[in-house]
């Protein structure tokens, strides 16, 4: 196997105060940003910056003879006064774009509200659209008015009521996903580990998700898409460091389990780089190619990816032993017997060696 680092001695536990600082203060800026967006700003900004799916608004469909660039469609939409339009070239449709516009602030109830929100947004969505040429005439098709330069083939929208349900259901799952994980890995290994893993893959999600709020970037369903991606990708690398961390304390039984970890994930160091960093390289291509509609999805999963391999070095690790130094000295049972006590307690061999000589500092047998 192709090994990027070869013979590291990294004493990343040494470090994890350093670590640990950083992932507070970050998500500390994200939780504070965002806390002060919705309560304190001029302006009454929201904590994030909710697209259509979660505020509510319309989706417009216009297909164009010839097909304007979604940038020039953009402009002329901003100058009709509609400043948060999304626009999304439809790839199979050939001069056909979907154009997301806001919900505009009317107040009534759902049924009203949804017909009022589409009138006044097609009817500037349209003004802009015009400034391309005339709209084909409602009886008659694109091709068959020669005059017509566009027509609006299809008006959605999506009312404040199914936009909220939408929100909640998107928390609903990204949660669901993250007990999910730490069942399973408490299962599989031991719930300490669980619970290590699934706490760095909420400070990602936290970290990721305050940046976005810093930097106003829209929150979309693609961006949950990205984020449930993300959850699934940062426990995988955590397995893999939590495996190695099990195979090395039966190969030293004499070693601490801080040596163990640190040993484990300098083991585990090329893997790590080399997974994330080509993840990282495609995803960079999709930020910089990827085009308007697509980069609130590529921007969580980038900063997914840095982040998610940061704590899954630097945070993982060192909570799942200093959890397991707390309960060792809760039990008040020096670690050297716990695997004699899960034995006894019929808890099998493989859980019985998760627990070794120690769990703090290095001894010097290491």
């Amino acid at each position: 196997m192709f090994q990027l680092f070869k013979d590291v001695k990294i004493d990343w536990l040494g470090k994890r105060r350093f670590f640990i600082g950083i992932s507070i203060v970050l998500m500390l800026a994200g939780m504070g940003t965002a806390f002060y967006r919705h309560k304190f700003h001029p302006n009454g900004t929201e904590a994030f910056n909710l697209g259509v799916d979660f505020k509510g608004g319309t989706v417009i469909t216009a297909r164009f003879k010839q097909a304007p660039s979604p940038e020039t469609i953009r402009a002329a939409i901003h100058s009709a006064g509609l400043s948060d339009a999304t626009i999304q070239p439809v790839l199979d449709k050939p001069g056909e774009f979907l154009i997301k516009v806001p919900h505009q602030g009317f107040e009534a109830s759902e049924t009203q509200e949804n017909q009022a929100g589409v009138d006044a947004a097609r009817s500037k969505v349209k003004k802009a659209l015009d400034s391309f040429g005339p709209e084909a005439e409602a009886t008659r098709s694109l091709e068959e008015d020669s005059k017509a330069t566009y027509k609006i083939e299809g008006t959605d929208a999506v009312g404040q009521v199914a936009s909220k349900q939408l929100r909640n259901q998107a928390i609903a799952v990204t949660i669901a996903a993250l007990v999910g994980m730490l069942l399973f890995i408490a299962f599989r290994f031991e719930w300490t580990y669980g619970a290590a893993a699934v706490i760095a893959v909420f400070h990602t999600v936290l970290v990721t998700l305050g940046l976005f709020s810093i930097f106003q970037i829209e929150i979309n369903l693609t961006v949950i898409a990205a984020l449930l991606t993300l959850v699934g990708f940062d426990v995988n690398d955590s397995i893999v460091i939590f495996d190695r961390i099990r195979e090395n304390r039966k190969l030293y039984r004499r070693m601490s389990l801080y040596d163990v970890t640190n040993l484990s994930i300098n083991q585990t160091l090329s893997r790590t780089v080399i997974t994330s960093g080509l993840v990282f390289l495609s995803v960079v291509a999709l930020v910089i190619l990827g085009g308007e509609t697509l980069r609130p999805f590529s921007l969580a999963l980038l900063m997914g990816i840095i982040f998610g391999t940061y704590d899954t070095i630097a945070v993982a690790g060192p909570i799942m032993v200093w959890w397991e130094k707390r309960i060792a000295a809760a039990n008040k049972v020096p670690a050297a017997n716990v695997r004699e006590n899960n034995l006894k307690s019929g808890r099998g061999a493989a859980r019985g060696d998760r627990a070794r000589d120690g769990v703090g500092k290095p001894s010097q047998a290491a």
